[in-house]
């Protein structure tokens, strides 16, 4: 089956207003930079966005902030965009942020299949405040449900017209929890070969999770903070 679509553009044409979209990447590293600015162009908004992080003030989720496209962030950490800083603080952002391992573990089990989980992680904490908890050996856990998407936004290094991906180091991050935990998984890759030039050793996401898949274009991978030796 052959999952190719032209551009990044027509990968997203079908999202509307209101959609619920993961988004891979850790800071700036292995994020679907295409996909969400073809999303920026498209306008769609009241946004609910899945994602480790927001991205900086002017690139990454940054840009879909810049244009009051997301209604709510559901992250672990959002200390390097002011822009998100100032949004939350005007009630303009609705913001749900969960612990990192907790974050990952409820991508895994939307993908999985898994009601729910319990963690210790949060008891006693802000985090547990509404949710169930209870008390296993002595210790105190926190019911946390599974995250799933409308879509996901996938950023990986190659990928076959099947939809195979491989990542490269850690880019991977939450890539491939992501594709799993969505209706709709559109891979953005850097470079797109035939099917069955993969070694399937190395394959890191089945095509069987990915429904759309395309080459994306003028990757700018910026650094969010640049520390160099004198």
């Amino acid at each position: 089956m052959n999952k190719v679509i032209g551009d990044a553009n027509r990968a997203i044409g079908d999202i509307g207003d209101g959609a619920t979209i993961m988004m891979g990447g850790f800071g700036l590293c292995g994020i679907p930079e295409n996909l969400i600015q073809a999303l920026r162009d498209q306008g769609t908004g009241d946004l609910t966005v899945i994602s480790n992080n927001a991205g900086i003030d002017d690139f990454g989720i940054g840009i879909l902030l810049e244009k009051r496209q997301i209604r709510k962030m559901i992250s672990t950490y959002v200390g390097e965009n002011r822009l998100f800083e100032e949004l939350v603080l005007k009630g303009e952002l609705e913001v749900e942020l969960c612990p990192q391992g907790t974050f990952a573990e409820r991508i895994r089990a939307g993908g999985a299949g898994i009601a729910g989980f319990y963690t210790p992680t949060g008891y006693g904490t802000v985090v547990a405040e509404g949710k169930e908890t209870r008390s296993f050996e002595g210790r105190n856990y926190v019911l946390e449900l599974p995250l799933k998407a409308d879509f996901a936004f996938v950023k990986a290094h190659r990928g076959d017209g099947a939809g195979n991906l491989v990542y490269r180091k850690t880019a991977r991050n939450f890539n491939p929890l992501m594709a799993m935990a969505a209706r709709v998984t559109i891979a953005e890759v850097e470079a797109l070969v035939e099917p069955g030039d993969l070694d399937p050793d190395t394959v890191h996401t089945p095509g069987v999770y990915v429904d759309r898949i395309f080459e994306g274009v003028e990757y700018e991978k910026r650094i969010e903070r640049r520390r160099v030796r004198d």
